[in-house]
């Protein structure tokens, strides 16, 4: 089976493609090529000048949970200093950016089609660094591995702008981390160019790209999370469990105060590809640590028909209507308006409303898309 040819894979196999003396690469552990060669090796055995690393939210070995990074250290294996970029922006990033004396940044993780995700604000921050030392910025490329031709949620309303989102996308937003690089440097002003991935369509679905599926972060350990997480990672603004401190983060979604009831409630609605199993877990971390809780685990077939957000808000609002005296929200200043843009969904829940009124699939945003 042929396989998409990824930015970094061509990049590797040309290392003419990317300008600068002195390289600075920001990554992951998703930076790998198809046979799983870690991008940092096959560009340094390829002759790119790499001087200095870069980590975003869980460090660039992804050892650190949600929401910490790994700090700065040195590299092992290569001797390189690993800048720590998690929660800096502007002026302070800035300044870890021109310490490093990199003249170029290549961007090379995978994203997994989500608003609320954060390695593409990671790459926007660094692009608007990036802009203003006057440095250039070089995206390898990768699918999405949601495809590229559903769009789900309304757009960010730029009031409710942080470090999940800060760009008027879709929650499901279908663009590739090079095409979003391309959207918003139309107001940054970066030196960018996009390396694309060779050979991927709007339409493929992730298997059929002959690529690795590396997890992302430590609570995305599958492609069956990555595709349940538009909807149910919004649950991280309530306080129900979203199944963080189980091996199916995402997958489970429940809390101490459901009973026998949610899971036919969910399962009555007929939500395309997808169904709802009634289960029981103890999250070992992270909300109801150590409590048993009742919900249920989403169990998606059929891919394609199944729409993320649409069936997150509708367990949202099943939640809602049994059990109104329990559920909350959850986080500071309201995270989940800032997990969903804008505070139309909990003004919306809070007054006993129906919110998949507020799930019309957005105009995708304007700019320049590299794939048909």
């Amino acid at each position: 089976m042929s396989h998409v040819r990824t930015g970094a894979e061509r990049l590797a196999a040309d290392p003419g493609l990317l300008p600068g003396d002195r390289v600075g690469l920001i990554s992951n552990p998703t930076g790998v090529l198809p046979d799983l060669t870690p991008t940092l090796g096959a560009l340094r055995a390829a002759g790119v000048p790499l001087t200095a690393l870069f980590g975003p939210e869980h460090g660039m070995t992804g050892t650190a949970q949600a929401g910490f990074s790994e700090g700065d250290r040195i590299d092992p294996a290569t001797g390189l200093p690993v800048f720590d970029t998690h929660f800096k922006d502007g002026e302070v990033l800035d300044e870890v950016v021109a310490a490093s004396g990199v003249d170029t940044l290549v961007f090379d993780i995978a994203d997994i089609g989500t608003r609320f995700y954060t390695y593409v604000w990671t790459m926007y921050d660094l692009l608007a660094s990036a802009a203003r030392l006057g440095l250039r910025f070089v995206v390898l490329d990768r699918p999405n591995p949601l495809g590229g031709l559903v769009t789900e949620g309304p757009l960010l309303d730029p009031a409710f702008a942080s470090f999940v989102g800060r760009a008027p996308i879709p929650v499901r937003h279908g663009l590739t981390a090079g095409e979003l690089a391309l959207f918003v440097n139309r107001s940054l002003g970066a030196d960018l160019r996009v390396i694309k991935a060779e050979g991927w369509r709007r339409e493929m679905r992730f298997a059929e790209t002959g690529l690795p599926w590396v997890m992302p972060s430590v609570n995305m350990p599958t492609l069956d999370t990555a595709l349940v997480y538009p909807g149910t990672g919004l649950f991280e603004g309530t306080n129900m469990s979203e199944g963080r401190g189980t091996t199916r983060p995402f997958e489970l979604v429940g809390a101490p105060y459901v009973d026998e009831r949610f899971a036919p409630a969910l399962n009555a609605l007929g939500l395309p590809g997808v169904r709802f199993r009634e289960t029981w877990f103890t999250p070992t971390f992270q909300k109801h640590a150590g409590t048993v809780v009742r919900g249920v685990q989403l169990h998606v077939h059929d891919p394609l028909a199944f729409r993320p957000v649409m069936t997150g808000l509708s367990m949202m609002h099943t939640v809602r209507t049994l059990y109104p005296e329990d559920l909350a929200w959850w986080g500071p200043d309201l995270f989940m308006d800032h997990l969903w843009g804008s505070d139309t969904l909990t003004r919306c829940l809070d007054a006993g409303e129906d919110p998949r009124t507020l799930c019309q699939e957005p105009a995708r945003p304007e700019g320049e898309l590299l794939y048909e």
